[in-house]
């Protein structure tokens, strides 16, 4: 398995945006162990790496379990101002943590826009997780009243995308 420094970077940031606590991935001679909430006085010691399994730990001391960002945003927000998700709105929701796009590339038209009627099945964004595009199919039929992300932003497993009023 090779990883480079950006693909280890954004699976660290993947990690990081989700409350996974443990991870290690083994490949061939490849053993990368991934520990959030911990401190190196916390764990441990761990056995000298056999030269033929070369061991790579990463710890990250200072990262404390993350809860997501959509609640803790939702409960931040006010209760005036445009309308939230209630029981008229519909909510499309992120499926996965990674990096949000209205677009199909930066030179095309947003697949939505805020007023447009979508019909359940239609794509309405893409969401880029580890290099992979995902696009973002609309689970319900109707109208959309607001799109809560911004073009290039990071969203959280579960985030509220956009409010539609159903049909």
């Amino acid at each position: 398995m090779q990883l480079d420094l950006h693909q280890l970077r954004e699976l660290l940031t993947a990690i990081d945006q989700t409350n996974i606590s443990d991870l290690t991935l083994k490949s061939g001679d490849l053993e990368l162990t991934v520990r959030k909430g911990t401190s190196l006085s916390d764990r441990p010691s761990l056995p000298s790496p056999d030269q033929s399994h070369p061991t790579a730990e990463l710890v990250s001391p200072t990262v404390a379990p993350v809860e997501t960002t959509a609640t803790s945003k939702t409960a931040a927000m006010p209760s005036a101002g445009p309308p939230t998700a209630s029981n008229k709105f519909e909510e499309i929701l992120s499926p996965v943590v990674g990096t949000f796009y209205r677009a199909p590339a930066p030179d095309e038209p947003a697949f939505v826009e805020v007023g447009d009627q979508i019909t359940s099945g239609q794509t309405v964004c893409i969401i880029e997780a580890m290099k992979v595009m995902n696009e973002i199919e609309a689970e319900v039929s109707g109208q959309i009243v607001e799109i809560l992300i911004k073009n290039g932003e990071p969203v959280e497993y579960n985030q509220p995308l956009m409010l539609v009023n159903p049909n």
